[in-house]
Formats: C-alpha cells, structure tokens, sequence
C-alpha cells in the first residue's frame, strides 16, 4: 500500500485540478495528495485543442486564479498563453511533481468500513489503483474522446477534407483553400477570423444565429492599476470590477431582456453598417445569456466580414456533396475543407462507474448538493464553473469548501461526509437551465439540482460567496461518520509510509 494512498486524489490535470492541488497546500498543508491525468500532459481543454486562433471566451482576470495574478497585457488570451500559465503555476508550487500521466481513471469504489475510495485507472494495457480518504473529480464537463458531429446526410461523398475542432491535424493546410465552418458559437467565431487571414474564403455556415460581442483584448483599467499597484491588489480589484460587470450585465440580461437585445445588436450594426442582413445574421430567436454569449475581441469576426474575406450565411444543410454543401434553400456552398465547430459531448465525472458499499451509483440518479457534492456518493466533490461566468470563479470558491470541509471532518474525528436528501418537500429540476444544443443533448445523463437550498444549483458568484465561504458545514443536509479507533490507525499508516518513502 506504501505510495499508493493519499488523503486525496485529484482527478485531472487541467485548469480545475492545478488550482485544486494548490488550495490544498494553501489550506491542508498536511494533506497528501496525488493527480491521476488521463493524457500524457497537463493543461485540460488548453492542452487538448489546438485549432487556429484558440482562446479565452472569458477575461483572464476572472479565468486566472485567485491566488496567482494574471500579468499579461492581454485580458482576452490565446490558447498557449493559458496554457503556459497552467504549468507555471503546477511548475512553481512543485505541483508538477504529484501528477501521474495517463492514468485513465475508470471506476472508483468507496467502502464505508475504512472509510476509502478504491481508485482504478487504466495505464496502457495495464490497471492500476490508489486509494484515498476524499476523491475530487477536476476532470471537466465533456469527453475528451471526441467531440459531437451530427449525422450529415451525403458525408461519404464530400471529396475535401472534414476536421471537427476537438481533434485539429498538426498539418492541415488550408492557405488559398474555401473553407467552411459549420456552427455559431464560441469555437466557430474564433475560427473564422483566424482562418481567413490564409484562406481564400472562409464561410460561417449556422442554422441560427448568436448573441456577438465584440470588447478590445486588453482591459485599459487593469494594465494601469498593474503600473501603479502591487500586483496582488491590483489583480483582486480588476478581478471584482469584472466580476461586478458581469452579474449586473447577467441581471440586466433576465430583467430587461429587450432592452439588452437592442444594444447587442446596435454594437454589430455599428461594426457591420447598417446595409448588413443583421436580422438573418445576428439576431437570435431567444433571449441574451439563455445561451452562452460569444465575444469576439476587438470585432475581428466583423473585420473580416466587412475585408470579403469571410461571410455568414444562415441556413439549413440539405447533404453534403462532393464539391461542398447543398442547403435546404437550393443553394450550394463550394468547400476544400469544412470544419464542423458543432459543440462538444458532454460527461459529468470522467466517465467513471461509481460503487458505494457494492453498490453502483448513477450519476444521473443523484442530487447536486451545493454545486459540487452529490446525494449519497462520500467524500467526493467535483469541480464545475458557472456558465454565466468564467469557469474559475466557482472552482476558487469549491476548492475552499473542499479545504474547510476536509478541516473540519480532521478537527471533529469525522471519517465520512454524505449528503442525504430528508426533506420531502424537495423538488428536481435540470442540473443546467441552458437552452444550448450540446447542453440538451445529454442533460438526461446529468445529475439533478433540487428548488431550494442546499441543492440549488445558484449561477451568482456572490451569493455562493456567502452559501460556501461562511455556512455551516453541519448543516443537516451532510451526514457525518466518525471515526473507529481501526480506521484511525488505517488512515496513518500509508501517510507515514508516504513520508518514509
């Protein structure tokens, strides 16, 4: 058992699992831990995709951490930039040092005799396994394995090239080439700015549109309270002022829906003049913020719209042919390469199997408990962000919790802590009130939020400032077990061996 327990095991290397292990040495310094990494490198979605143009869709003074400040002139980052900042931080807190690569976690068993978690990966061809007292799932919310392609009709006769984003070739040239991008979203409108610099034409084929918001990559603020403040200081504040933006824009977005649609649309009307088709191009049929909004930084979507190099056209695709795309309108759009930007396959906790007591758990049985814990699974949390919002902001705030509640299972001889739902008067909802198509598709294999605390799964930063930084953890809602005097000596023992080895 020497080296194979830890007190945690992080599952995930990327954004959420570097800023997990870092919170656990800033507040259980006693703590071992071990991070299980499916791939050969660290780094998550950053290290993951590799299309042209990847980055931020949100500002790094919110997507940073809280505890290493971003110094970087640009707010708005490209993919490597991030993923620079990932290692650095792994890298000068030796986090680096705890992380086991290509250990494909599969399924974890808990057993409430000695209060452990039996973790099983796969390493090539071989299983491996650990141990730990608290599992925390950092491990993202889609699958790394492929992202979603619908079932195109004609597919097999396209004579170019297809490339879905998730899975970009190292060598796929497309300099003078037509291109197409199917999709609108976050993906699609990076794409095509990036693409059109080389391509002969890149166009955005969507079957509606999205919400398009064009804000300079660098926020003038922060780069000068960065000159006259210590970093630390100046970081927090620019942290709040976008963090303040944001939940009054949210607000604004859910009181005044048209009034917010109205200024959205002036700002592409101002950047594309008013001859651009806006209404077919630009104007969604829902409301801001009931899907996630795209910002485009310093407009260059709109730039390259109005350059020719670009354009949009909405529609429905009828089948693929061997030239290109042939639209239920009767149109066809001539492509050498289309990439299919059409949304991820979602997987909540990796994708594992989950036994409790030898019996298997359904994810999609359970209740979210306070956005990060679930109805009758112990000692496991998962790190997951707000969709409203940079994904980092609610990820700070669980890791504290995790910290405060591990702190406080050591201070109280507690070896278990499992919510329980007693309160019948509890009703279910959705886990994510998102109208998205890739939420939808999979929201029936997703755990369920309940219609009131603590089971309200709450998009506000600052309320969950309040609900996970200064509640009670013995709220009636987490059931405690403690410790056996058999357990104790258990739960000692790999510790001293992992400190003799």
């Amino acid at each position: 058992m020497s080296g194979n327990h830890f007190d945690v095991v992080i599952v995930g290397a990327g954004l959420s699992g570097i800023g997990a292990a870092r919170h656990l040495q800033m507040n259980c310094p006693g703590k071992t831990f071990a991070i299980l990494e499916g791939r050969a490198a660290m780094g998550g979605t950053w290290d993951l995709f590799r299309y042209p143009g990847i980055r931020s869709d949100s500002d790094m003074y919110t997507l940073g951490y809280s505890f290493k400040p971003w110094k970087e002139a640009k707010a708005i980052a490209d993919g490597p930039s991030i993923l620079n900042y990932v290692r650095e931080t792994a890298s000068d807190f030796g986090i680096d040092q705890h992380i086991r690569y290509e250990h494909k976690v599969v399924r974890a068993s808990w057993s409430s005799e000695d209060a452990c978690w039996t973790v099983e990966s796969k390493v090539g061809p071989e299983g491996k396994t650990v141990t730990c007292g608290f599992l925390f799932m950092c491990s993202g919310y889609y699958s790394y394995v492929e992202g979603y392609t619908p079932d195109f009709i004609g597919l097999d006769k396209f004579g170019g090239t297809l490339v879905h984003p998730q899975k970009w070739p190292e060598n796929l040239d497309y300099s003078g080439k037509k291109v197409v991008v199917i999709g609108s979203g976050a993906t699609a409108v990076t794409l095509v700015p990036e693409m059109s610099k080389t391509a002969s034409h890149v166009t955005m084929l969507q079957r509606s549109p999205t919400y398009i918001v064009a804000r300079p990559d660098e926020d003038a603020i922060a780069n000068w309270l960065r000159k006259v403040l210590p970093a630390k200081l100046a970081y927090s504040l620019t942290r709040w002022k976008t963090v303040l933006l944001g939940m009054y824009f949210f607000r604004m977005c859910r009181t005044a829906p048209d009034k917010i649609k109205a200024l959205l649309l002036s700002g592409v009307r101002h950047a594309l003049g008013p001859d651009y088709d806006i209404a077919t191009h630009f104007t969604p049929k829902y409301n801001p913020w009931d899907q996630r909004l795209c910002l485009v930084p310093n407009g260059d979507l709109f730039e390259s719209i109005k350059s020719g190099k670009a354009s949009v056209v909405t529609d429905h695709i009828d089948t693929f042919t061997k030239t290109g795309i042939k639209l239920k309108s009767g149109a066809e759009i001539e492509a050498d390469v289309v990439v299919t930007a059409t949304g991820l396959n979602l997987a909540l906790l990796g994708e594992m199997q989950f036994v409790v007591d030898g019996k298997p758990i359904e994810a999609s049985q359970t209740l979210n408990y306070r956005g990060m814990m679930y109805s009758d699974l112990p000692n496991l949390a998962s790190s997951f962000g707000y969709t409203n919002a940079s994904w980092t902001l609610k990820c700070d705030l669980t890791c504290e919790y995790v910290c405060r509640l591990l702190n406080h299972m050591d201070k109280k001889g507690y070896a278990q802590a499992t919510p329980r739902l007693r309160d019948p008067s509890i009703g279910t909802e959705p886990w994510l009130d998102f109208s998205s198509g890739y939420v939808q598709r999979s929201l029936d294999k997703f755990p369920r939020q309940g219609n009131k605390a603590p089971w309200k799964l709450h998009q506000n930063y600052a309320l969950d400032i309040v609900n996970l930084r200064f509640s009670a953890i013995e709220d009636g809602t987490l059931e405690f077990k403690a410790k056996t005097r058999a357990k104790a000596s258990i739960a000692k023992k790999p510790a001293k061996a992992m400190a003799e080895a």
